[in-house]
């Protein structure tokens, strides 16, 4: 397999549809060499979960069925991706190559666990959707790429997605997760960054893809959380650990995750005829990779050294597993026959292509011998072709560079040119201050030296087949270094890092339950808080007795900003990381949702408002139990009356569910609802009005504040003429009367079942809470206390 380079996607994806709107999806990692397969029933018309898959893998390929001679009822995958995906390839394969025991067969012979264990035997008609667009995706792939799959060499994980929180595509763009808003009109200069680009400190490719990957997906299993904050807990209390591995980490080379994909895959056999400079190219790529593990293994006792006495289970299994595993000592002896032990992986492309060039010990292959002799002497004449022109054509400064695809090629200083540069120089660009060029006779040097080095990726790939051979039977242990690897890459370099550069104990570590509340004390936004030094905490306490926050507020009070806060500090807690609050504990979220922002979407031909619903109804049918909702700003893009009556009765909804919901609103009459419904409570963002000027202190207060008209003071500092300001004012001093008089009545009606659901939401803290037994008896003889009194009073 060819390396793509770069930190770009490396993602195959196959899906196919049924009738019943069930959709398969099979997604294939060329730089890891893993298969992905997910199932699901797609309960939104406008394709959310295939949305938020597609978007999680960014595909380079995407594989479909022709949609011709299909149903309605089974084109609408295939319209989503030419609609929504024209810039991805596509390709269409035949639906007969979309056959799924072809794909079951294919997966139990090249998967690298049992199949008993991915739980292909008992599943198998369940999966078979996602297993037909494997079988497609397999096929294409190694048509395509001229690679056969080696046995039992695939990670092949069954419904992938769905065992980590779901984040559809529109919340991770409100949430700025992976790119901010306006990135493209503000620029690179912009210093708003997404969460991902705060915390991509990662220096390999397979640890920022891991990070991106987490963010998009994070974590539901409590264990596995801890046991990276475990990890992260003995990071910074231990400088000497965190600053040795931080150093370790930097002699991997930053590619190690890649290059397994060509111990996975096997070249089909070639006729001498296709040995050519396709073959020759396909040679250096294979070279390449096992110098590559050369070095990654030759690093691999550093860290051992550095892991040996670690407690944390994280880091402890890291060298049970890795550091005392005697494979990669038997592969690097392995090795060692045939690579010469001073060949290092290089960046410089010369210094690159000479230790491939000599990577296998002398003596091994007489061909390789003699290939290797012509690719000395025509570089050492290219070399004294370079010191021959410095001296004919008086160019000192005159220098040889090289390129992969060029070759060598002479780089001259503009100044040092007087007049026009001798008839002999051709190919003459411009760069910059310097001149490019070449020569007729480098030209020709060139061309040997090319010939030369290809016979000599040819001759070594010959010498290193019975190798290659020996490495593929331990390829799982290789993709376990790759996968250890990108984990510690991920928590050292970007978690330990981003905490250890703030100030002391200003992230913490989080607190985990599977039912608990959500409770946030003194959080503040991960990204704003590195751009706003002043930034102003705010907390957050949801219970099941207090499952929806309605937060009130006039415009740039802070609503929306507060809204993103809450939901970035529970994905950073749920992959891992510290978090930047004071205390925090997390009901573990199963999926997170986001109504934010008000835009037409001219593509779709929907108005702002026909948007806003299609976001509300796809919350509506796939809210669960456990799910995390934020709207902001619910109805306001339609009329006064039926935006009020939709936004009211979407609460009720949720209300009647055990989801955490915060609800931002402008709407003053929405804080009804805290006089019907206990498990409401009205929050308020603090501004003061000063001289008919609003002061925005961007503080959450608990209960209810009414900003007298904050519409029409911005209404008059936008230049609205005042005698049209007074009349709105006059408009609405009625309507407030009546509204006033009405919650008076309802707190009245709603006053017994508020209290009950008061003590209820204290027992359930003290429930949670981690306080001792005595502590816990005298909090609820006082619960008592206060319960008794308020009815003698009552």
């Amino acid at each position: 397999m060819e390396d793509d380079g770069g930190e770009s996607s490396s993602f195959v994806v196959g899906i196919i549809e049924n009738r019943a709107k069930e959709v398969g999806l099979a997604a294939f990692d060329l730089r890891s060499a893993s298969l992905h397969l997910s199932q699901y029933i797609e309960t939104s018309s406008s394709y959310q979960n295939t949305k938020t898959l597609l978007h999680f893998y960014d595909p380079i390929v995407i594989i479909i069925p022709p949609n011709k001679l299909a149903s309605n009822s089974t084109a609408g995958v295939t319209e989503l991706v030419d609609r929504f995906y024209g810039s991805v390839k596509q390709v269409m394969l035949a639906r007969g190559c979309f056959d799924d025991t072809k794909g079951a067969i294919l997966i139990k012979n090249l998967a690298a666990k049992e199949p008993s264990a991915l739980g292909l035997d008992t599943y198998y008609k369940q999966y078979y959707l996602c297993l037909a667009a494997a079988a497609a995706t397999l096929k294409w792939t190694e048509a395509e790429k001229g690679v056969v799959v080696t046995n039992h060499s695939l990670s092949v994980t069954f419904n992938g997605s769905f065992d980590h929180m779901n984040i559809d595509s529109t919340s991770i763009q409100n949430l700025e997760i992976i790119e901010p808003f306006h990135s493209t009109l503000l620029g690179t200069s912009n210093k708003k960054r997404s969460l991902f680009h705060m915390l991509k400190t990662t220096k390999t490719i397979g640890g920022s893809r891991l990070l991106r990957a987490n963010l998009l997906q994070p974590l539901k299993d409590i264990e596995t959380i801890n046991a990276r904050l475990d990890c992260l807990d003995e990071l910074m209390s231990n400088e000497q650990l965190f600053f040795g591995l931080c150093q370790i980490l930097r002699k991997f080379p930053k590619e190690t995750d890649r290059v397994l994909c060509h111990f996975c895959f096997k070249a089909k056999k070639v006729t001498a005829e296709a040995l050519a400079v396709d073959r020759a190219k396909k040679s250096q790529v294979l070279v390449s990779s096992v110098i590559l593990l050369k070095t990654a293994l030759d690093a691999l006792p550093l860290l051992s050294k550095v892991l040996k006495d670690v407690k944390s289970s994280l880091l402890s299994n890291i060298y049970k597993s890795v550091c005392e595993n005697e494979k990669y000592d038997l592969i690097r002896k392995r090795i060692g026959e045939v690579i010469d032990e001073d060949v290092l992986h290089a960046r410089v492309p010369f210094v690159a292509c000479t230790q491939q060039c000599f990577a296998v010990k002398a003596g091994i292959d007489g061909l390789l011998d003699i290939s290797r002799r012509a690719f000395c002497e025509t570089s050492e004449a290219i070399h004294n072709l370079a010191n021959n022109y410095r001296e004919d054509f008086k160019l000192p400064n005159l220098k040889l560079t090289y390129k992969n695809r060029q070759g060598f090629h002479f780089v001259i200083p503009q100044k040092n040119i007087q007049g026009k540069l001798p008839s002999k120089f051709i190919q003459v660009v411009k760069h910059g201050n310097n001149i490019r060029c070449s020569s007729l006779e480098l030209a020709s040097l060139n061309a040997r030296n090319k010939s030369a080095a290809a016979e000599c990726y040819t001759r070594t790939e010959v010498c290193l087949e019975e190798l290659m051979d020996d490495i593929r039977e331990n390829v799982s242990v290789l993709t376990l270094l790759a996968e250890v690897l990108c984990l510690l890459d991920m928590i050292v370099n970007s978690f330990a890092h981003m905490i250890s550069t703030k100030p002391v104990d200003r992230y913490t570590r989080p607190e985990f339950t599977e039912n608990g509340p959500l409770a946030i004390d003194s959080g503040r936004h991960p990204i704003l808080e590195s751009i706003h030094n002043d930034f102003v905490a705010n907390n957050i306490f949801l219970t099941e007795a207090s499952n929806m926050a309605i937060v009130m507020g006039p415009n740039m009070s802070g609503k929306s900003t507060y809204l993103q806060q809450v939901c970035l500090i529970v994905i950073l807690a749920q992959v891992g990381c510290y978090v930047p609050a004071r205390f925090s504990t997390v009901r573990v979220v199963d999926r997170m949702f986001t109504r934010m922002g008000a835009v037409d979407n001219l593509e779709s031909n929907s108005s702002t408002f026909m948007t806003e619903m299609k976001e509300t109804a796809f919350i509506m049918q796939n809210v669960s139990q456990r799910s995390l909702i934020v709207m902001d700003e619910l109805g306001r893009a339609t009329s006064s009356s039926d935006g009020f009556a939709i936004a009211w009765s979407c609460c009720e909804h949720l209300l009647s569910l055990k989801t955490y919901t915060v609800f931002a609103t402008h709407m003053e009459n929405i804080s009804e609802l805290v006089t019907m419904y206990p498990n409401v409570k009205i929050l308020h963002f603090d501004v003061e009005l000063k001289n008919n000027h609003l002061d925005f202190k961007f503080q959450l207060k608990e209960g209810s504040k009414r900003i007298p008209h904050y519409g029409l003071l911005l209404a008059e500092v936008a230049g609205l003429p005042s005698s049209v300001v007074e009349t709105a004012r006059m408009i609405t001093s009625r309507i407030s009367e009546k509204e006033v008089k009405r919650m008076e009545v309802n707190c009245l009606q709603h006053h017994s079942i508020q209290k009950a659901y008061h003590v209820a939401q204290r027992l359930l803290c003290l429930k949670y809470c981690n306080q001792d037994e005595d502590t816990i008896r005298q909090a609820l003889r006082n619960l008592k206390e206060s319960c008794i009194k308020e009815k003698l009073l009552s």
